[in-house]
């Protein structure tokens, strides 16, 4: 049971990461976009995320329920160390909402809609950015956990472990990956006038994510950091960066087709190449602190416990998993199921 309990839990944080990023993604591309362009993507994308950006966030609750209930280590480390960009990110995602509802939906049409743009779409840049650098403290071998904190100062123990510069770059990283889901699909949301702004965009977060990728690994790797020289040893995960590489040749012919179901296809077999390769490095000892690191596999919850969640995960699995593809179907957010693509209107 504890395989399928780590089976929802990656298959949540690849959702959250592919649904969630390109969510957040659209606020992105507003953001970098002319005024003109902006109205245009901020009617785009009311149509297409207004009937789902809610369901989105389910995938990262089922993620934060499963590391609470079976993995209470990762679990505590998280919560505690991070508690700072952790407690940015909510903050992010809650003005995010708000801006979302308020600048579609506000009976007064004043200054106060130049506002609500204004914090969608800068939270919607800073919200991944956390998010990251979330992740990017969790593999950078910055995080102190130690019995006695006392002889170490708060800027050590709760602020240098999720701001420096590996983490700001895993940071944009991320951003820069959910600004490319989102013009992607964009690509096959757009009227076909327009379509070929989505294209521009995705041709350039394809090359802005490689770029800042490139400078991550570089830097991880000139500074000795531990998950980078992992990560070159491990062959799993290595294979898994070279598709990537060369699955950029099939996707970069998609985009400029303006392929919607192939790019999209290409774009999501990317972020799990990404995912699978970051996890994998340095599987299951994900969280490398400064002192060591800590198996995902070690302080696991009771057996009984991991029972339970296991068969509470394969029910909800089975309601919500339908419930959502049909929600994604309804508003032709899925359209490989179309009868035709029309890819080329």
């Amino acid at each position: 049971m504890l395989y399928v309990v780590l089976f929802f839990l990656i298959f949540s944080l690849y959702l959250y990461v592919l649904l969630g990023g390109a969510d957040y993604g659209a606020g992105i591309v507003e953001l970098f976009s002319s005024k003109e362009n902006q109205k245009i993507t901020k009617k785009t994308i009311y149509r297409v995320m207004g009937p789902v950006w809610e369901a989105n966030h389910i995938w990262i609750i089922i993620l934060i329920v499963i590391l609470w209930i079976a993995f209470p280590a990762y679990y505590n480390i998280m919560v505690v160390n991070l508690h700072i960009p952790l407690t940015i990110f909510l903050l992010g995602v809650t003005l995010r909402g708000v801006a979302f509802v308020f600048r579609h939906y506000d009976a007064v049409i004043d200054n106060s809609q130049k506002l609500y743009d204004g914090m969608f779409k800068i939270s919607s840049l800073v919200t991944p950015i956390f998010l990251g650098m979330v992740f990017g403290a969790l593999i950078s071998g910055e995080i102190k956990v130690v019995d006695d904190v006392s002889s170490l100062t708060f800027y050590e123990v709760f602020i240098h472990p999720w701001l420096n510069v590996f983490t700001v770059l895993v940071g944009f990283f991320f951003a820069a990956l959910c600004a490319f889901l989102s013009a992607v699909l964009l690509i096959g949301e757009a009227a076909a006038i327009n379509r070929t702004i989505y294209v521009r965009k995705a041709a350039i977060a394809t090359i802005v994510v490689v770029l800042i990728g490139f400078i991550t690994f570089i830097y991880g790797y000139f500074f000795d950091h531990v998950f980078v020289s992992e990560f070159i040893k491990n062959p799993y995960a290595m294979i898994a960066m070279l598709l990537s590489g060369l699955f950029l040749i099939p996707l970069w012919i998609a985009i400029r087709k303006s392929r919607r179901v192939v790019s999209r296809f290409f774009a999501g077999l990317q972020v799990f190449l990404i995912l699978f390769a970051a996890l994998i490095a340095h599987f299951p000892e994900i969280i490398i602190l400064e002192n060591g690191s800590v198996s995902l596999l070690e302080n696991i919850a009771p057996d009984s416990v991991i029972k339970v969640l296991g068969i509470s995960l394969i029910i909800g699995g089975a309601v919500i998993l339908p419930g959502l593809f049909h929600l994604l179907k309804s508003f032709k957010m899925i359209k490989i199921l179309e009868p035709t693509e029309r890819e080329s209107v």
